[in-house]
């Protein structure tokens, strides 16, 4: 069947950090400082509203030209609060679909959480909770981060679980969070045996942005300690990532699965592709940066760009025997 047609039996899953989508309105319980009308980086109510609507045409897009629909789920990272969340489903171009949301307010200080936008004409959720990341400084104090959010739920009839992350960031010199990451992974080995131990054949579904390659240490232990399959290993190169730093391409954001996705004589949900949405109305069109991500802010100076991360994506078809 061509992807080419649209096709009710095929769903496009993706995961998008969004680059600090935050209102413009003071939250005493969080340190949004930076994104006040008084703050050094100037934002207020003009370019929140262009935040939004960029982030809204962003994940309208994302595997539209496949399907000739926008995505299924979407797993979203730095978001603010449920306004934000709000505003954006109700953007120029999700509008006139039926999104429904899930986010907790988790203790990041920043009050950067993690999210799940679901059409509620295709996804049935279940349940959902967020679970805390206990996780310690080089000093032995507890680091205040962002919980993983999981959801169950049925897509086209049939029970997924969703863990969504956005795992301890790295250092800006040299790494020393590393072992906060890898208790991050060591969690959701956990979230993934329990699940299972319900029920064996479970089919899930972990994505974010994890501050780790394809191929660093926790993400390595994340797929060989639970057998499942990283479709983004093959798609990072010298030349392509879904953000970049220092001029090098990083794939920090990735999407993660167990290998029942991959059976091809068994029907349900099946593994049909994945990818990095770095359209070029994404990136910067020139100069120093051409190519990259076309940001919001580079430091404190205001681009009015989309995000610093490209969203990434994978694709299923329901298989009926």
């Amino acid at each position: 069947m061509s992807l080419q047609t649209p096709n009710s039996e095929t769903y496009t899953i993706a995961f998008y950090n969004t680059e600090n989508l935050f209102d413009y309105i003071d939250d005493p319980l969080i340190n949004d400082i930076d994104f006040l009308e008084t703050s050094n980086k100037n934002w207020n109510k003009e370019r929140y509203h262009n935040k939004i609507f960029k982030t809204g045409m962003t994940i309208s897009k994302i595997g539209f030209d496949d399907l000739q629909k926008p995505p299924t789920l979407i797993g979203l990272a730095e978001v603010e609060n449920d306004r934000v969340l709000n505003a954006l489903v109700k953007s120029a171009h999700l509008k006139d679909y039926n999104y429904g949301f899930v986010r907790y307010d988790s203790p990041d200080e920043r009050g950067i959480d993690v999210a799940l936008l679901y059409d509620t004409d295709s996804f049935t959720l279940e349940h959902s909770e967020n679970i805390a990341l206990d996780v310690k400084s080089e000093l032995g104090i507890r680091d205040y981060t962002r919980d993983i959010l999981k959801v169950s739920g049925y897509l086209n009839g049939e029970k997924i679980h969703l863990l969504i992350n956005h795992w301890p960031s790295r250092h800006e010199r040299s790494d020393t969070t590393g072992h906060k990451r890898m208790y991050a992974a060591h969690k959701v080995v956990a979230l993934i045996d329990a699940i299972l131990q319900d029920d064996a054949e479970a089919k899930v579904i972990i994505m974010g942005d994890f501050n780790d390659n394809p191929r660093n240490e926790s993400i390595q232990y994340l797929k060989n300690t639970k057998s499942l399959f990283n479709p983004m290993e093959k798609l990072m190169s010298y030349t392509r990532g879904s953000a970049n730093h220092n001029s090098k391409w990083i794939l920090f954001d990735q999407i993660l699965m167990t290998k029942n996705f991959l059976e091809p004589k068994a029907e349900g949900l099946k593994f049909l592709k994945a990818d990095i949405f770095d359209e070029k109305f994404l990136t910067h069109y020139d100069g120093k940066y051409k190519g990259q991500p076309f940001r919001t802010y580079v430091g404190k100076k205001y681009k009015g760009g989309f995000s610093d991360h490209f969203p990434v994506y994978i694709q299923l078809r329901k298989k009926v025997l």
